[in-house]
């Protein structure tokens, strides 16, 4: 039997398909890999609400990352820790304020479960809606009183740069920024310092799985520290080249089973 390893999954573009389910392949092998006693967690963007689903459907018992490293928690053990980083809210609302000056379609800020958005947009409101959060409209300047666990600014393609250029001007020591994978022209803030690494080194470090023994999954540039973290970290077929460049090795894509094709492999399953 291969020695305990970690096993760190992203969710989209990685562990789930285009159309967001868990092909049979992908959840067989993770059962066979959890029955040899090796560990399988989610590391992902998402908030928890709308990543729980997976998490049930995989039957895990593992801690989760999510927010891209901004609130770390397992959701079967409250004394395991509870990690929650957000940004300060008065960068935010610089940041709310100096986006006046450039062209958007929306800013949402995510304080855990309620969702703020500047202005009502049916559109983002169902990829936004899982879980049943508690949504607010209206000027971010005004509306947002709690430091967001995540700020999203929705842009043209145009713009994405210049607001990223901006941000790394003004606000580089403070914060960290991604920006999500077309068709969405969007930027992802959270607080400086953290990242899937952060969180995944904290469950490595619970579970005593030194990093050659972590396999660590991704697709896009949020999964970059944690696939450099990783013994193994693995690039999807579909990954951006950043990633592909960085990652120790290129698996299938996403619709092609990639992550259990390799798990299958590596672990001998």
């Amino acid at each position: 039997m291969a020695e305990k390893h970690l096993i760190a999954l992203d969710l989209d573009g990685t562990l789930l398909k285009d159309d967001k389910t868990i092909s049979f392949r992908n959840k067989e092998v993770i059962e066979k890999a959890k029955a040899e006693g090796h560990i399988v967690m989610i590391a992902t963007g998402r908030p928890y609400r709308s990543s729980e689903m997976y998490y049930h459907e995989l039957k895990l018992d593992t801690p989760i990352v999510n927010f891209n490293g901004a609130f770390t928690h397992h959701p079967l053990d409250k004394n395991w820790g509870f990690y929650h980083e957000p940004l300060d809210v008065k960068v935010a609302k610089d940041i709310v304020e100096a986006c006046r000056s450039f062209q958007f379609h929306n800013i949402i800020a995510e304080v855990m479960d309620d969702v703020y958005f500047h202005y009502h947009d049916e559109k983002l409101l169902e990829i936004f809606n899982y879980g049943n959060p508690r949504i607010t409209t209206g000027d971010l300047a005004n509306y947002l009183t709690d430091s967001p666990t995540s700020l999203l600014i929705h842009t043209e393609e145009d713009q994405l740069q210049k607001i990223r250029d901006h941000l790394s001007a003004v606000h580089a020591e403070v914060i960290e920024q991604r920006s999500w994978a077309a068709p969405w022209h969007v930027i992802e803030i959270i607080r400086s310092g953290l990242n899937k690494a952060v969180g995944l080194k904290k469950a490595a470090d619970y579970f005593g799985i030194p990093a050659e023994r972590v396999v660590a999954f991704g697709d896009e540039d949020n999964d970059l520290e944690m696939l450099e973290f990783a013994g193994h970290g693995i690039a999807m077929g579909n990954a951006i080249d950043q990633v592909k460049n960085i990652a120790k090795d290129v698996t299938h894509s996403n619709e092609e089973d990639g992550v259990g094709e390799y798990i299958a492999d590596l672990l001998n399953l």
